[in-house]
């Protein structure tokens, strides 16, 4: 039998009346579905972190346990001023070989650009922090409006088929890599 894909599902925002609680319940209502898929949903907020760089902080340290469980992950981001927020830049560069080795998909939202500009951007700091990124993305273009409280989504045929797509190379990429990590772990490859 299969092993399911550990699954972390990151929020990239941690404003107040962020339009992310309702479009990560929408990824995480879609994933249902997938049965070899284990979703853990990741919101910053729910650690104790740091406003420095601690990273032997207790809320870092819990942060770094959780995504050192995934075997993929998805970062669900807003685009502001054409990035990402600075709150995931900060996530991001509290924990560093958690990442290492996995695959990361994207879903993103925002303005006319549907947040791919900040998904460009991701990319960079990702392959940084060793990772694949999977090419595929869901992107929403102005979404307000489109989500009610809970995720559910007006019109979500096209989201759908793009989010069915991006989860099948997502697992592909995951399938792959998770033996090689098993055999040899990331941090064992020589600079």
């Amino acid at each position: 039998m299969t092993e399911p894909t550990r699954l972390a599902i990151v929020y990239g925002s941690t404003r107040p009346g962020r339009l992310c609680d309702r479009v990560v319940n929408w990824v995480a209502r879609e994933l249902v579905h997938y049965p070899l898929i284990e979703i853990d949903v990741i919101d910053p907020l729910e650690f104790d972190l740091p406003f420095h760089h601690d990273r032997e902080h207790a809320g870092v340290a819990a942060l770094s346990a959780r995504l050192s469980e995934a075997d993929a992950f998805i970062i669900v981001t807003p685009e502001y001023n054409h990035s990402f927020t600075a709150s995931l830049k900060f996530v991001l560069d509290l924990v560093y070989e958690p990442w290492h080795g996995k695959p990361v998909a994207f879903v993103s939202y925002g303005g006319i650009s549907g947040g791919l500009r900040a998904v460009e951007q991701l990319r960079v700091v990702f392959s940084e922090l060793h990772t694949v990124t999977v090419r595929d993305t869901v992107s929403f273009a102005n979404p307000w409006g489109r989500f009610a409280e809970d995720g559910t989504l007006e019109n979500p045929l096209e989201a759908r088929q793009s989010l069915v797509r991006m989860i099948a190379r997502l697992n592909w990429w995951s399938t792959a890599l998770k033996p090689a990590r098993d055999t040899r772990p990331y941090r064992s490859v020589a600079a």
